[in-house]
C-alpha cells in the first residue's frame, strides 16, 4: 500500500514462507531473524521491518509525504505508528501464534489460553481508537500516513484470523472505509 501511495515499483522476490523459504542460508544472510519482508539495496545492504523500509523509501520517494512534514508531524506519525504496533498488533499477533490453527504446525509449543486472552486486549484497543477516531479523519491527524497503513493491514489481518472489529466501533468503521477505499488499498 505505501509503494502504491508513493507510485513506485520496486522488484518483487516472493518469499514462500509455507515452504520454510524464510529461514534458507540465503535468506538468513539476508535478514538474521530469518523474516519478511526484507529490501535489499543494490550495494548488498539489507532493511528489514516495514516501517523502516518505509522510512527509507520515503526519503528517496518524499511524495506524497506519509511520515510528516515538521519534526512535530513526524513525531505524531513515530506515536501511532508505536502505539498500532503495542496496542493493536500486539495482542493480534499473539491471539494468531498462540490460538490459530495454522500457526500450530509452526508455533510450538502453541499456548491456547494465551492466545485466547489477548481477544479482549485487542478488542479494548479498538474501542480505544474508535474514541481516538471520533477527533480526526486519520490517526496522525488531518492527513492519511504511515499509521493509517500499519492499522489498516493489522485490522484487515486480525479481521481474517477471527479478530473482527466492533460493531459498536462506529469512527473506526468510518475511518476503515475512508482508508479501504483509496486506490492504494487494493494493491
Amino acid at each position: 500500500m505505501f509503494l502504491a501511495e508513493k507510485d513506485v515499483e520496486i522488484e518483487l522476490v516472493d518469499v514462500a514462507l509455507v515452504k520454510r523459504e524464510h529461514k534458507s542460508a540465503e535468506h538468513l544472510a539476508r535478514n538474521s531473524l530469518g523474516q519478511t519482508p526484507v529490501l535489499e539495496l543494490d550495494d548488498g545492504t539489507c532493511l528489514s521491518e516495514t516501517v523502516a523500509i518505509c522510512r527509507y523509501l520515503e526519503s528517496l520517494y518524499p511524495e506524497p509525504n506519509l511520515f510528516g512534514r515538521t519534526g512535530l508531524e513526524q513525531a505524531v506519525t513515530e506515536m501511532w505508528v508505536r502505539r498500532v504496533e503495542l496496542q493493536v498488533m500486539s495482542p493480534a499477533g499473539n491471539f494468531w501464534r498462540h490460538s490459530h490453527p495454522f500457526t500450530a504446525k509452526v508455533v510450538v509449543p502453541q499456548y491456547t489460553e494465551f492466545g485466547e486472552s489477548n481477544r479482549g486486549a485487542y478488542e479494548r484497543a479498538l474501542h480505544w481508537l474508535d474514541s481516538e477516531l471520533a477527533m480526526t479523519p486519520y490517526l496522525a491527524g488531518e492527513t492519511f500516513g504511515i499509521a493509517d497503513i500499519c492499522l489498516l493491514s493489522t485490522v484487515d489481518f486480525a479481521s481474517w484470523i477471527g479478530l473482527p472489529m466492533p460493531e459498536a466501533a462506529a469512527h473506526l468503521k468510518g475511518w476503515h472505509a475512508r482508508v479501504s477505499a483509496r486506490p492504494s488499498a487494493a494493491a
